[in-house]
């Protein structure tokens, strides 16, 4: 006799159900595979920060001055380790040039491109006549630093902080080419903050943004050229004597 148990079969799942769960195995493995292969890509343009003067409209001479030595002489990356290539002050001076030719007050003479001008202009055949300048701007970084705060809500429970500060301030002197009088001076200083936040464990807290650097860099140049720009409109300084 047969045992009762063989004589039971076990139930067959529906045919439609069955295609069902394959077709939700196929898209799901499908989704998987597109979030993992998938990869987002973005840009925008940023706007450029120009001395206040670029706004305004001038119909007068620009003077001709020279750019000339922009050193570092803040205690930032002049230490015993350091490779001894100015790099900070080397930033600085392509900020200040830029800036100064912006203002549409000066027309700025290049000195440090000399050989490949003079390159060039034998390759074109040309005979350069070079212009002079009766003012040279000097100047140095005298201060730049640049630091990390942090903060902790109900001791870290309910997320912490950290706030990225640069701080940087210059220097700027006018030296009549003739006397080596230092005819005008002035100083521009800047900070930049950023601060990022983390909240219960959700997002997170970035490290040091080195573009602030040169954000602050810029801003302290800024400064320096408006106030020498303000001088020569209130009369302090005439770069056409």
């Amino acid at each position: 006799m047969e045992n009762p148990a063989t004589l039971i079969s076990s139930p067959k799942e529906h045919p439609v159900k069955t295609l069902s769960k394959i077709l939700l195995s196929g898209l799901t493995a499908a989704a998987l595979l597109t979030v993992a292969g998938c990869a987002t890509e973005s840009n925008r343009a940023m706007p450029v920060e120009q001395v206040a003067s670029a706004h305004v409209a001038y119909s007068g001479v620009r003077v001709p001055i020279a750019v000339g030595k922009f050193d570092n002489r803040s205690s930032y990356m002049r230490g015993i380790f350091s490779d001894g290539v100015d790099r900070l002050g080397g930033q600085a001076k392509t900020i200040l040039i830029t800036h100064l030719q912006q203002t549409n007050r000066f027309s700025v003479l290049d000195r440090d491109n000399m050989g490949e001008i003079s390159q060039e202009a034998k390759i074109k055949g040309t005979v350069q006549k070079l212009k002079g300048a009766d003012y040279v701007v000097t100047g140095d970084v005298t201060e730049f630093g640049r630091k990390e705060t942090g903060d902790r809500q109900l001791f870290g429970i309910l997320g912490r902080g950290k706030t990225q500060v640069a701080y940087a301030k210059v220097a700027l002197n006018i030296v009549n080419i003739n006397t080596s009088e230092v005819v005008y001076s002035t100083q521009g200083a800047g900070e930049y903050a950023l601060s990022n936040r983390e909240v219960i464990g959700f997002g997170g807290t970035a490290s040091y943004d080195s573009t602030l650097n040169g954000k602050v860099l810029d801003l302290a140049m800024r400064e320096a050229i408006n106030r020498l720009v303000d001088g020569i409109n209130a009369g302090a300084w005439n770069p056409r004597n």
